[in-house]
């Protein structure tokens, strides 16, 4: 990977990049850059001398033409250039120099071409920039203009390789907190390489020396070529998909060593999605330990070889053999602890006088009940008597008290009876003659008293009062109020339209109702 990004012997690669022959490389690239400079200031020169002989001098922006004119005849379209970076000014439009022991030369790249440039630059790097020659008039330099760069000992797949990457990570491609945890005692693993693999031998080696219970499904894929990735993405997704049907608990990734272009399917973007949307956790062990795949990156574990990945994944029989005989071991050692202390605590409780001599203890306890009923019985009755004595003294002192309260109570109440017998009727015939006045004075103001002095009053079909001539509209049916009943017109139109005509109607019957207490009728007034 430390090759340069041209041809030092062939003239495609040379730093002109130019097909017309020559020997190439930089030394030769350096006597054609002296030669074609000589053959510059030539031309520069013969203008200058037409001009002088006619006596008329040049001016600024004609010898810059010419300049740029000579600049643009002169040299190809696009060059090649190998130098280190300095000055540089990378805010949007960089700017900066590309330098070598001897000379250094003013470079511009725009922001639409240093987007494309995918590493980082930065003073002191070694690139070969690509661009064109040309004058700036406005400061009278010489100008790359350069359209693409590549670092020197950086081949395209590296620098796609590392586009990648940085393209996966600000995704989330390699982030730790989405790492599945690997099962502790997988039954059946799947293993994505070639049957041809070395690898593959030394997975399944490694598998059934440390746990041969469990089962390795091989996914034969391509690992090397164009049609490699594909066929190891779509491997990865069919077993993502049906894994619960085919039982499988994890996946191994896994191929020799190689170069970088061997590889390069476990870097591409198919592969890397496969890994990523994978449901199962992925331990990948590509190539050698110096060797570095995207693969190895998004996978949940990453291993150097491919019996290391065999390794983290199955547990070690023997070890694990040994653990169980270890625990065995120490349950042993724990139920026999148990066992003797339970047997001390069974010793201790036979030797309590309960199992020994069940009856006499029985006896001795039934003894014991007996004397306490023969002292327990007297105490009780003495406190029965003593409770019942207390109770007839304060019956004795209760009966006199609650007499004389009953008869004071009596003579109370006998006072109470007098005064309402006397009270009562008085307060009746007040009440009486002030309820008599009240129904005069009502029956005086009542509107059946007012109609009976030839008042009237008047309401419209709905029961409302006409109080108003405005509520009196022509072809209205109205009802007069009367006191010996009521009639029904019909209004033919105001004073100054004609007069109301009354409409014969049958007499209705006024029905007399006694004055109640509430003055409901005086509504129907005014």
């Amino acid at each position: 990977m430390n090759q340069l990004p041209f041809d030092e012997n062939g003239s495609e690669g040379s730093l002109w990049g130019s097909k017309s022959g020559g020997s190439g490389g930089m030394r030769g690239a350096k006597k054609k850059v002296t030669r074609r400079s000589a053959t510059s200031k030539s031309a520069q020169n013969k203008p200058k001398s037409k001009a002088s002989g006619a006596g008329e001098p040049l001016t600024v922006s004609q010898v810059s033409g010419q300049i740029k004119h000579a600049l643009t005849n002169h040299f190809p379209a696009k060059i090649r250039i190998l130098g280190e970076v300095s000055n540089l000014s990378n805010r949007q439009h960089w700017f900066f120099s590309l330098k070598d022991e001897g000379a250094a030369i003013r470079c511009v790249c725009f922001a639409s071409n240093a987007r494309r440039i995918n590493f980082p630059v930065k003073d002191g790097l070694q690139v070969v920039a690509t661009g064109r020659v040309d004058y700036y008039d406005a400061q009278g330099s010489v100008q790359i203009y350069v359209e693409k760069m590549e670092p020197v000992g950086l081949g395209n797949l590296e620098l796609e390789l590392r586009a990648r990457m940085e393209e996966l990570r600000q995704l989330g491609y390699f982030d730790p907190a989405r790492k599945k945890a690997l099962p502790e005692m997988p039954r059946r693993i799947a293993v994505v390489t070639s049957r041809a693999a070395a690898a593959l031998q030394d997975v399944i080696n490694t598998t059934k020396r440390r746990w041969p219970a469990c089962q390795l499904l091989l996914a034969d894929v391509r690992v090397q070529g164009e049609l490699a990735a594909p066929e190891i993405a779509r491997a990865i997704r069919k077993i993502s998909a049906d894994y619960r049907e085919f039982g499988i608990d994890a996946i191994i990734l896994t191929r020799g060593g190689g170069s970088i272009e061997d590889l390069w399917a476990f870097n591409e973007r198919i592969v890397a999605d496969a890994v990523y949307a994978c449901n199962l956790p992925v331990v990948a062990a590509i190539g050698h330990e110096t060797d570095t795949t995207i693969a190895e990156l998004v996978a949940d574990h990453r291993c150097s070889t491919p019996t290391q990945a065999a390794m983290m994944l199955v547990p070690d029989g023997r070890a694990m053999w040994q653990q169980i005989r270890q625990l065995e071991d120490r349950l042993k050692l724990l139920t026999e602890r148990v066992a003797r202390n339970d047997a001390d605590r069974l010793r201790h409780v036979i030797r309590h006088p309960l199992f020994r001599s069940p009856d006499g203890l029985l006896r001795e306890k039934e003894m014991q009940l007996g004397h306490l009923e023969t002292r327990l019985l007297p105490m009780l009755q003495n406190r029965l008597n003593n409770e019942k004595a207390k109770l007839q003294h304060h019956e004795t002192r209760l009966k006199p008290i609650c007499s004389q309260r009953l008869q004071r109570a009596g003579m109370a109440l006998d006072r109470i009876d007098e005064r309402l017998q006397s009270y009562l009727p008085r307060e009746v015939t007040q009440l009486q003659q002030r309820l008599d006045s009240m129904q005069r004075h009502l029956e005086s103001v009542g509107p059946k008293s007012v109609l009976a002095r030839g008042f009237s009053y008047t309401t419209d079909d709905d029961g409302q009062l006409v109080r108003s001539i405005n509520d009196a509209t022509p072809g209205k049916r109205i009802t007069t109020h009367v006191a010996d009943g009521e009639f029904e017109s019909v209004i033919d139109g105001t004073p100054e339209q004609g007069t109301v005509k009354p409409k014969k109607v049958h007499k209705k019957k006024v029905v007399k109702k006694k004055l109640q207490n509430d003055k409901s009728d005086t509504g129907f007034l005014f």
